[in-house]
């Protein structure tokens, strides 16, 4: 006997989808528990390391919820990025074209996964009902006098013509189209940090990060 899986998937999906089994509550007696993983690019369908991040980040919220928590997993999809512009590039198309269409794919593969997300909080950071809000954080830094330009030496990928992080270059080359990295020196935006570190010495000190990430 065959194990009808799509049939069965469906049925519980649209169950779920329909009463809403995952929609975090804004008024509720519930203690709040709060599940977010690291956003998709949304540059292609999701694949198998996909698969094996959300299904951590899901096992996590149905055991909060079945704890009795008011567990909020949202999703969202980091469109700012070059992997969502690289695929355009390499798809002859404009970014807004392809990351809308990637985006409505990975949420067909999520809903098929049958992930308790809560798709009331959808976001993408392309979109300016969320980007928004970094303008709006950023220009407050600036009036503070927080934000500021000088030029300084960073990490240059001529191919693919932007900065990398450190962690993004590998024995001296791009860690996306291994191209030699060289420096160069550009025009940057900084945060005086210094400013407020003890701030953030302080804010390290009360949630739970590892001794590593704080040090």
């Amino acid at each position: 006997m065959e194990y009808p899986f799509e049939k069965i998937e469906k049925k519980w999906q649209k169950i779920w989808n329909d009463k809403k089994i995952f929609n975090a509550k804004n008024d509720t007696d519930k203690k709040n528990y709060y599940v977010l993983s690291m956003f998709p690019y949304p540059s292609g369908a999701l694949h198998m390391g996909h698969v094996s991040n959300y299904s951590i980040a899901d096992a996590i919220t149905r055991y909060k919820l079945m704890q009795g928590f008011n567990v909020m997993q949202p999703m969202g999809y980091d469109s700012f990025g070059m992997p969502a512009e690289n695929f355009a590039i390499q798809h002859n198309s404009h970014p807004r074209i392809t990351t809308d269409k990637n985006i409505k794919i990975m949420r067909k593969q999520f809903d098929m996964m049958g992930f308790g997300i809560d798709w009331e909080r959808e976001v993408s950071t392309c979109h300016s009902d969320y980007y928004k809000w970094g303008q709006w954080f950023f220009k407050k830094m600036y009036e503070k006098g927080l934000a500021y330009k000088k030029t300084s030496f960073q990490n240059w990928c001529d191919d693919c013509q932007t900065v990398l992080a450190n962690e993004q270059v590998e024995d001296g080359k791009c860690w996306r189209c291994s191209n030699e990295v060289r420096q160069k020196e550009l025009e940057q935006w900084f945060f005086k940090i210094t400013d407020y570190a003890e701030e953030l010495l302080d804010f390290s000190r009360v949630i739970d990060w590892p001794e590593r990430v704080k040090t």
